[in-house]
């Protein structure tokens, strides 16, 4: 049989996939299920793109970083605008179903992690959240070990000549990304200096204030739904999404504006 769209996209599959349990949904809950299966959706895509990234970054291919940077920046505002849609549900609207959700939570979410760590933001401890077997321990386990892209942006300084010291490039791969003076030196060097390498460097700004707009919109948009009630699964809600605020990806490329 020749290839159909619904063939290629495999439409059978996804549009049977919006049934988390036996029986008709709540008319609200369609609403939330699809706009979470198109976030997941979007973060295996931002994750595909930043491995392509690496890969760019790695041979040296500038202009080709810079465009797949604005492409991750652009799902991310996609991101943000799926929060209207969501916000268009009451908090009256949700408690229809939220008892339903049992233990299932948005902290939950291996794929968001996996692009924490992709990025920097490491931390070990998350990966015993997920059963040993599972592929979400496998892929975090992977991501722990690899660099993330800001050491991979390190390494394509160096290869564009600038003194990035060795004891960062050596530095453990488990670790979370930190500030670093020495960095800091190099970066306003650039910026100074070379436009080409500065428009990646903003692009990592780009994606990072885009990062921290998503996380701001979704904390507000949990608050206006439950306000200060503890989340789905027992997760603590909001307190700790607040707490995820205003916390830069790539510290050093914020820390430098005061000092160019």
């Amino acid at each position: 049989m020749s290839l159909t769209y619904s063939s290629y996209l495999q439409l059978d599959k996804l549009l049977d996939l919006q049934q988390p349990r036996p029986g008709e949904l709540e008319h609200d809950e369609m609403l939330f299920v699809i706009i979470h299966q198109v976030y997941e959706l979007w973060f295996k895509e931002v994750l595909h793109e930043l491995d392509y990234l690496v890969v760019l970054l790695k041979s040296n291919r500038t202009s080709q970083a810079m465009h797949t940077l604005k492409r991750v920046l652009k799902i991310f505002k996609t991101l943000v605008s799926q929060l209207d849609i969501l916000e268009t549900m009451t908090p009256i609207e949700f408690l229809t179903f939220r008892e339903r959700l049992e233990t299932a939570s948005g902290f939950q979410s291996f794929q968001f992690r996996e692009l924490e760590f992709a990025l920097g933001a490491k931390n070990a401890g998350w990966i015993s959240h997920y059963p040993p077997d599972s592929d979400a321990h496998r892929r975090l386990q992977r991501r722990l070990v690899e660099p993330s892209l800001w050491h991979i942006f390190l390494e394509y300084l160096k290869e564009n000549g600038y003194p990035v010291p060795d004891e960062l490039l050596d530095r453990d791969v488990h670790l979370q990304t930190e500030p670093s003076e020495a960095v800091q030196d190099i970066l306003i060097q650039i910026y100074k200096e070379n436009p080409k390498v500065a428009g990646v460097c903003e692009g990592l700004v780009d994606f990072d204030e885009g990062i921290q707009e998503w996380r701001y919109r979704h904390v507000k948009m949990v608050e206006r739904t439950i306000g200060t009630k503890r989340g789905t699964g027992g997760s603590e809600g909001v307190g700790y999404l607040r707490e995820t605020l205003f916390n830069p990806i790539f510290p050093d490329l914020w820390a430098i504006r005061a000092k160019l």
